[in-house]
């Protein structure tokens, strides 16, 4: 397994999970509800700027690995399906919006993982409409999770905007992935 700085940063992001939950699971007295939704803003939002770090360096420092290509998407999407779930405990995101992201994650990885077993990986590899619903999600959680107003600005309103669009990019980038790689669905399934 080999250990450089991006793979570092990937790992720091993994670490980061327990944290974000544990702030919810803190005695009262410890910290105040704003208290908890401002540490947990900071640590998604460090998590996401580790996730665009580890990717840039790990290019710009010729580190590139098969195990950091493995373990970074592993780690974007349990940390976005572990703020979900905590913004779905809160009441600040819907079950249904959690279940479409989660959902869609869990699908479009087992098709990753079936299509470059088969040789096929470039018909899901990652789209522009894949980047821009990440961006939504990486936009609204943060929103969801500070929970109050921001100078002014009701970020909780915009946050629940952002994350319904994300869920519906989520469905649409779903479909996109599913109809790149239906020829080889059914060439595999007309071959049985």
């Amino acid at each position: 397994m080999p250990f450089n700085l991006p793979i570092l940063l990937t790992w720091l992001r993994i670490v980061a999970i327990p944290l974000l939950i544990a702030l919810y699971y803190l005695p009262a007295s410890w910290a105040t509800q704003h208290e908890r939704d401002t540490l947990a803003t900071l640590i998604f939002c460090f998590a996401a700027l580790t996730d665009w770090a580890d990717g840039y360096l790990a290019r710009k420092l010729n580190q590139t690995s098969a195990f950091g290509a493995f373990l970074d998407p592993v780690a974007d999407k349990l940390m976005v399906a572990a703020a979900l779930i905590i913004l779905v405990q809160l009441g600040r995101a819907d079950a249904i919006v959690a279940m479409i992201i989660i959902g869609r994650e869990i699908t479009i990885s087992a098709l990753r993982e079936w299509m470059a077993k088969i040789g096929a990986a470039k018909s899901v590899a990652v789209s522009m409409l894949g980047k821009v619903k990440t961006a939504a999600q990486m936009l609204a959680i943060p929103l969801l999770l500070y929970h109050m107003p921001l100078l002014g600005v009701d970020v909780r309103l915009i946050g629940n905007w952002l994350i319904w669009v994300a869920a519906l990019l989520t469905l649409w980038s779903m479909g996109y992935y599913l109809r790149m790689a239906w020829p080889e669905i059914a060439k595999r399934s007309a071959e049985k």
